[in-house]
């Protein structure tokens, strides 16, 4: 899905790490939502609450998930899912676009 219809956008940005990471909240009709948003090169750890559905739009990285052994490496038109309650690291290597969807337990 190239674009989004009939949805609400926050107007804040979502800011981390300095503005190296940053997105926007976009909320559906549904009760669903996803972020936006833009990752700076460098090395990011994050925990999180409901499960992320990471779609990397554009950028070149690599994600280690909780449980997980090693890197694994991420590029432009790929997915990564990461389980709900864990902690996930991010080593970006280029500028990436992505897209995040939660999902509810």
């Amino acid at each position: 899905m190239s674009e989004f219809k009939n949805v609400t956008v926050k107007k804040a940005a979502n800011v981390f790490f300095d503005g190296k990471v940053t997105s926007r909240t976009v909320l559906f009709p549904d009760g669903s939502r996803k972020t936006l948003g833009i990752m700076q090169p460098g090395e990011f750890e994050f925990k999180i609450g409901d499960q992320e559905i990471m779609e990397i739009l554009s950028g070149d990285l690599e994600v280690f998930l909780e449980g997980e052994n090693g890197w694994k490496r991420i590029k432009g038109g790929a997915q990564f899912t990461v389980p709900a309650r864990t902690t996930f690291k991010l080593k970006v290597h280029s500028l990436t676009d992505y897209c995040c969807s939660f999902v509810k337990a």
